[in-house]
């Protein structure tokens, strides 16, 4: 399932009062009828106590770019390789 960007996650939680633990942000955002990507993204954190909402951003930012690292294609080994091009090994 896609992740939540910063912004939804934010905005899912307007309210919620800090330091707050991941369980805490959890049923907040249920309670305020978050969508599901919202959900799975606040499960998916790896922190489990948030001081503040730069906080919560910054662990669903991290979640994005794994996300991004995770599903660029992989080259081929000899892919970058030039034809006709003299390498030292």
């Amino acid at each position: 399932m896609a992740h939540a960007n910063p912004v939804e996650v934010e905005k899912s939680l307007k309210g919620i009062n800090y330091p707050a633990k991941k369980k805490d942000l959890i049923t907040h955002a249920q309670q305020h009828g978050a969508n599901p990507e919202v959900i799975e993204t606040l499960r998916d954190l790896r922190e489990e106590n948030f001081n503040s909402p730069v906080d919560v951003s910054k662990a669903v930012g991290e979640i994005d770019r794994q996300q991004k690292q995770n599903s660029r294609p992989l080259a081929r080994k000899d892919q970058h390789l030039q034809p006709n091009a003299e390498y030292r090994l």
